[in-house]
């Protein structure tokens, strides 16, 4: 069983940047970040490896967003830049075992507890 705990959401102005953090009681092979705005399906935001560093974003924040791990503290992070309105979302960090380059929320096995993001026009 991995635990996994968000921290860093709030509240920004459209442009600013925020940075979330995932703290990982242990690892698997991948940790992903989600989000899920009211009334929306939770998306794929991004991925990394805990090995190798392999990374895969969604085309929404490319360029915007960067995904990254310190593994000697097993934690990753979500450096977000030049943040928009529809960015506004809760943020889970998920982590998969799978090793296939799933963007899925269910082939994430493990999940944190959420942390909100708003981005104010």
């Amino acid at each position: 069983q991995v635990q996994l705990v968000e921290s860093g959401g709030g509240l920004v102005q459209a442009g600013g940047s925020l940075r979330l953090s995932c703290a990982a009681s242990g690892r698997t092979f991948k940790l992903g970040w989600f989000r899920q705005a009211p009334g929306k399906e939770r998306e794929f935001v991004a991925a990394i490896t805990w090995i190798g560093g392999i990374l895969r974003y969604a085309d929404s924040v490319q360029g915007r967003f960067t995904i990254s791990r310190d593994n000697a503290k097993n934690m990753v992070y979500l450096q977000m830049n030049s943040l928009k309105p529809e960015d506004t979302a809760v943020y889970y960090c998920a982590a998969t075992w799978s090793m296939a380059a799933t963007t899925l929320a269910d082939d994430y096995d493990y999940w944190g507890q959420g942390t909100q993001v708003t981005v104010s026009s």
